[in-house]
């Protein structure tokens, strides 16, 4: 699954224009690597995402998704790793 598409199924980020954006920026890495929206995550990937100001949040891939998921399952596809 692209990246953006996950950002945006499992809620970690709202819109996936909003993903494409924050990616594009240089703001998205996929276990220590800057990401393009375009590139393919797996389960057990980790994602570092900058939110300026507001510190890095992590993530760890535990369910990927083939279908869009209810908003009470979403949380069900990541384990939030920090946030700082």
């Amino acid at each position: 699954m692209r990246l953006d598409k996950f950002l945006q199924i499992s809620r970690i980020i709202k819109r996936r224009a909003l993903a494409n954006e924050i990616c594009a920026q240089g703001n998205i890495a996929v276990n220590g690597q800057l990401a393009k929206a375009g590139k393919k995550i797996s389960l057990g990937d980790r994602l570092d995402i900058d939110l300026g100001e507001n510190g890095i949040s992590s993530y760890e891939i535990l369910e990927v998704p083939s279908y869009n998921v209810p908003k009470s399952k979403a949380a069900s596809c990541y384990r939030r790793i920090s946030e700082s």
